[in-house]
């Protein structure tokens, strides 16, 4: 990629991801430089997104890879078809690519997701690969990273549960991009934006969405909260109540849909802090009805009339 092509990169990956100018000038930096990078922050601050943008801008594959206890070197690396080896040996024919021998033939960027969730062992194929561009397969031989081949992955807080601390060793192979969660205005854009692609989006105004959003964003610094919700869980309270209030018949504004969406979309996402004797869904109502200055009526949520068009039954 010449430094020109870098620009066009940049430009373009910038119109498809909100905000995250910086970030998106680091990443195409990096890899101009022919670095591999490490996405550092938490859930739901765009990542992925982020990646794959810069991924179709520069017209180059992109492997997917899910971080995870059972991310073994085999189902990294590929494996022979053991069918076929009966039948014609142990040729190359016969064997069956994984992600990462297929991001080094195809020189594309080979995502890692959740690279602090993987088995060590299969971590350290990663850095091996890394340092020489190659990997060598038993009975297969040696594959030669094409040109394009870098590695990108990305990884929660340390204090997430399940992840590790990530050696030294993969630090002083990467390029660290951290990442934080999004401005407000930022975050009422991507709401905004998903709202657009939903039947109904459009009825929802961008005032409340922007309650919406700072509700959530509330939750990450709560004090019952060991951590709160990323701007997904922004975007579901309002795709939620778009759809209760065509069928309760009444404003997205009404309080009970609010805050019934908000119940939905949020209680799942957070977490209590030890100790604590509040429920999730107790401390969502609270942060609800501060931000949104009303309160619903004892026993209201979660009960609503029958839907627009329903009849009653009687056996």
């Amino acid at each position: 990629m010449s430094p020109a092509s870098a620009s066009d990169v940049l430009r373009t990956s910038t119109a498809s991801v909100v905000g995250r100018a910086r970030e998106l000038e680091l990443v195409v930096a990096a890899l101009h430089g022919g670095r591999h990078i490490l996405l550092e922050g938490p859930p739901g601050t765009g990542k992925s997104t982020l990646l794959r943008s810069v991924a179709d801008a520069l017209g180059v594959g992109f492997a997917f890879v899910e971080g995870n206890a059972e991310l073994t070197p085999a189902r990294l690396v590929g494996h022979f078809d053991p069918a076929r080896v009966l039948t014609d040996g142990y040729s190359a024919d016969v064997f069956v690519d994984g992600p990462l021998v297929s991001a080094l033939r195809n020189g594309s960027l080979l995502y890692v997701e959740e690279i602090n969730r993987i088995p060590e062992e299969t971590l350290n194929v990663l850095i091996s690969v890394m340092s020489e561009g190659e990997i060598t397969v038993p009975r297969l031989g040696t594959v030669k990273s094409a040109e394009g081949f870098r590695l990108v992955a990305a990884m929660n807080p340390f204090d997430a549960v399940g992840t590790a601390r990530i050696s030294s060793a993969v630090y002083d192979r990467v390029c660290r991009v951290a990442m934080t969660y999004q401005d407000a205005d930022d975050e009422i854009e991507i709401v905004m934006r998903e709202l657009a692609k939903q039947a109904g989006g459009s009825k929802v105004s961008r005032d409340w969405v922007a309650l919406v959003v700072e509700m959530v964003r509330r939750t990450r610094n709560h004090t019952d909260l060991r951590f709160g919700s990323s701007v997904r869980g922004a975007i579901d309270t309002a795709v939620v109540a778009s759809s209760l209030s065509t069928m309760r018949n009444a404003s997205v504004e009404t309080a009970t849909i609010g805050l019934d969406s908000a119940l939905v979309a949020l209680t799942g996402r957070v977490r209590m802090r030890e100790g604590s004797v509040r429920t999730a869904e107790e401390v969502i109502a609270e942060i609800f009805s501060e931000v949104f200055g009303v309160k619903p009526k004892d026993g209201d949520a979660g009960k609503a009339g029958a839907p627009t068009g329903a009849t009653n039954s009687q056996s």
